[in-house]
């Protein structure tokens, strides 16, 4: 009997997945220029990353802002499916580990979800911004710092703490990670969204558990680690 051979459109074959959930601080201090630029940074980060055909079809993003309230501003799904021009506003606290808490357990139901579906994935991304310190509860920012660092040390999860503003708490943004936090350069937003695009796409084009080089943050960070 002869060998049967399958023939599979590439097409049907499906992108590994890099689900990335990125959390904005739209507290009261970024109302003026700085939520203006990080507006104007994720419409360069969506069309960068739709720009290139493994990036669109790979990546996942979960856009998140916070404040008094968390606000999930678009779930998980294809890049494709979701909307740039998201305008968001400043006003309130700084609930940071609420928004952390609610971003882990958004990426955990995604990763259940592809298995469900035998979808291939990269580990996850987290982004973190914030331009104050945190003032909700301080056992839930605990938690989340907990639940990041288990999953960080377990390299279940990739994490990137980025400060902006002269009040930002970057004591509190270092507990997160072992990857040292950012300062912001000024208000070089979408300076750094091109760069968050351009390391997605370095991902999206490699081999799960391979290690990516990540460019270097000159462009938007005052300090280069």
């Amino acid at each position: 009997m002869g060998r049967i051979i399958l023939n599979v459109n590439p097409t049907d074959i499906p992108d590994t997945r890099v689900p990335v959930a990125i959390l904005n601080d739209t507290s009261g201090s970024m109302q003026g220029a700085p939520i203006e630029e990080v507006n104007k940074g994720i419409r360069l980060f969506y069309d960068a990353i739709r720009e290139d055909r493994k990036s669109r079809n790979a990546a996942e993003i979960c856009l998140i802002s916070f404040n008094s309230e968390v606000k999930v501003v678009e779930d998980f799904d294809n890049i494709r499916n979701q909307n740039k021009e998201h305008i968001l506003t400043a006003g309130g606290r700084t609930h940071l580990g609420d928004a952390v808490n609610t971003a882990l357990d958004l990426l955990l139901r995604r990763k259940e979800f592809y298995k469900e579906k035998g979808i291939p994935y990269h580990q996850p991304w987290l982004v973190i911004h914030t331009d104050g310190s945190d003032n909700g509860d301080p056992e839930e920012l605990h938690r989340a710092i907990t639940r990041v660092r288990e999953m960080e040390r377990n390299r279940k999860l990739v994490v990137f703490c980025i400060g902006s503003g002269t009040c930002v708490d970057m004591k509190t943004l270092a507990q997160f990670s072992e990857r040292p936090p950012q300062k912001l350069d000024g208000l070089k937003f979408c300076e750094f969204f091109q760069w968050l695009s351009e390391s997605i796409d370095r991902r999206s084009h490699s081999t799960p558990g391979d290690s990516i080089p990540l460019g270097s943050v000159r462009s938007w960070a005052s300090i280069d680690i």
